[in-house]
Protein backbone atom coordinates (compact mmCIF):
# COMPACT_ATOMS: atom_id res chain seq x y z
CA UNK A 1 0.00 0.00 0.00
CA UNK A 2 1.30 3.42 -0.93
CA UNK A 3 1.98 5.90 1.69
CA UNK A 4 1.28 9.42 1.77
CA UNK A 5 4.58 11.67 2.76
CA UNK A 6 3.56 15.00 3.58
CA UNK A 7 5.99 17.64 2.22
CA UNK A 8 6.66 21.74 3.09
CA UNK A 9 7.79 23.55 -0.38
CA UNK A 10 8.63 26.92 -0.28
CA UNK A 11 7.13 29.91 -2.22
CA UNK A 12 8.28 32.86 -0.87
CA UNK A 13 8.91 35.23 1.98
CA UNK A 14 5.14 36.00 3.04
CA UNK A 15 6.20 39.63 2.45
CA UNK A 16 7.09 39.35 -1.39
CA UNK A 17 3.53 38.43 -2.26
CA UNK A 18 0.81 41.09 -0.88
CA UNK A 19 -2.95 41.38 -0.42
CA UNK A 20 -4.39 40.74 -3.54
CA UNK A 21 -1.22 39.36 -5.22
CA UNK A 22 -0.48 36.15 -6.72
CA UNK A 23 1.83 34.25 -8.52
CA UNK A 24 2.35 30.71 -10.37
CA UNK A 25 5.18 28.18 -8.79
CA UNK A 26 6.09 24.50 -11.02
CA UNK A 27 5.99 22.13 -7.60
CA UNK A 28 6.93 18.64 -7.95
CA UNK A 29 5.92 18.88 -12.01
CA UNK A 30 2.78 20.50 -11.02
CA UNK A 31 1.57 24.26 -11.83
CA UNK A 32 -0.18 25.83 -8.54
CA UNK A 33 -1.15 29.46 -8.43
CA UNK A 34 -0.87 30.94 -4.68
CA UNK A 35 -2.99 33.76 -4.06
CA UNK A 36 -2.77 36.34 -1.06
CA UNK A 37 -6.45 36.88 -0.06
CA UNK A 38 -6.83 39.79 2.40
CA UNK A 39 -3.54 38.75 4.16
CA UNK A 40 -4.73 34.85 4.06
CA UNK A 41 -2.93 32.33 1.78
CA UNK A 42 -4.90 29.85 -0.65
CA UNK A 43 -3.07 27.69 -3.27
CA UNK A 44 -4.73 25.70 -6.20
CA UNK A 45 -4.02 23.63 -9.07
CA UNK A 46 -3.23 25.96 -12.11
CA UNK A 47 -6.30 23.56 -14.21
CA UNK A 48 -9.68 24.50 -14.81
CA UNK A 49 -11.73 21.49 -14.38
CA UNK A 50 -14.08 23.16 -17.01
CA UNK A 51 -11.63 22.20 -19.88
CA UNK A 52 -8.16 22.43 -18.55
CA UNK A 53 -7.11 25.64 -19.26
CA UNK A 54 -5.08 28.00 -17.03
CA UNK A 55 -7.03 28.59 -14.71
CA UNK A 56 -4.46 30.90 -12.27
CA UNK A 57 -3.74 33.23 -15.06
CA UNK A 58 -6.99 34.58 -14.87
CA UNK A 59 -8.61 37.67 -13.38
CA UNK A 60 -8.68 37.79 -9.77
CA UNK A 61 -12.34 39.45 -8.98
CA UNK A 62 -15.47 39.34 -7.42
CA UNK A 63 -18.99 38.27 -8.35
CA UNK A 64 -22.68 39.44 -8.78
CA UNK A 65 -25.28 38.08 -6.33
CA UNK A 66 -29.10 38.64 -7.02
CA UNK A 67 -30.34 40.13 -3.43
CA UNK A 68 -33.50 40.38 -3.80
CA UNK A 69 -36.00 40.31 -7.17
CA UNK A 70 -34.61 43.13 -9.76
CA UNK A 71 -31.44 44.07 -7.44
CA UNK A 72 -27.94 42.71 -8.18
CA UNK A 73 -24.57 43.95 -5.92
CA UNK A 74 -21.36 43.63 -6.75
CA UNK A 75 -19.83 40.86 -3.83
CA UNK A 76 -16.70 39.06 -2.78
CA UNK A 77 -14.22 41.57 -4.20
CA UNK A 78 -10.44 40.05 -4.91
CA UNK A 79 -11.84 36.21 -3.55
CA UNK A 80 -13.29 34.96 -6.93
CA UNK A 81 -11.06 33.75 -9.61
CA UNK A 82 -12.17 33.75 -13.11
CA UNK A 83 -10.89 31.48 -15.46
CA UNK A 84 -9.23 32.90 -18.51
CA UNK A 85 -10.83 30.72 -21.16
CA UNK A 86 -14.74 30.52 -20.49
CA UNK A 87 -14.85 32.53 -17.37
CA UNK A 88 -15.66 29.64 -15.32
CA UNK A 89 -15.65 31.87 -11.44
CA UNK A 90 -14.17 30.15 -8.82
CA UNK A 91 -13.98 30.74 -4.69
CA UNK A 92 -9.89 31.55 -4.34
CA UNK A 93 -10.36 30.11 -0.25
CA UNK A 94 -12.13 26.70 -1.06
CA UNK A 95 -11.70 25.94 -5.12
CA UNK A 96 -15.40 25.46 -6.06
CA UNK A 97 -16.92 27.13 -8.59
CA UNK A 98 -19.88 29.17 -7.73
CA UNK A 99 -22.04 28.09 -10.27
CA UNK A 100 -21.40 24.60 -9.53
CA UNK A 101 -20.29 23.95 -6.07
CA UNK A 102 -19.94 19.97 -6.78
CA UNK A 103 -17.23 20.83 -9.61
CA UNK A 104 -14.12 22.19 -7.98
CA UNK A 105 -10.57 22.81 -8.31
CA UNK A 106 -7.68 20.94 -6.18
CA UNK A 107 -6.58 22.89 -3.35
CA UNK A 108 -3.52 22.79 -1.21
CA UNK A 109 -2.90 23.84 2.27
CA UNK A 110 -0.67 26.72 2.88
CA UNK A 111 1.46 27.69 5.53
CA UNK A 112 3.25 30.33 6.87
CA UNK A 113 6.32 29.80 9.11
CA UNK A 114 9.39 32.03 10.05
CA UNK A 115 7.76 34.54 7.10
CA UNK A 116 7.98 32.37 4.72
CA UNK A 117 5.11 30.55 2.43
CA UNK A 118 5.06 27.11 1.71
CA UNK A 119 2.67 24.51 0.01
CA UNK A 120 2.10 21.31 1.49
CA UNK A 121 2.57 18.43 -0.69
CA UNK A 122 1.83 14.64 -0.88
CA UNK A 123 3.49 11.89 -2.71
CA UNK A 124 3.07 8.59 -2.40
CA UNK A 125 5.48 6.18 -1.88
Amino acid sequence: MDEIVKELVEVCAVDELGPGQSRIVDINNRSIGVFNVSGNFFALANLCPHAGGPLCRGQVTGTSVADKPYAVSWQRTGEILRCPWHSWEFDIATGKTLTDPTRSVRTFKTVVKDGHLYIETGASR
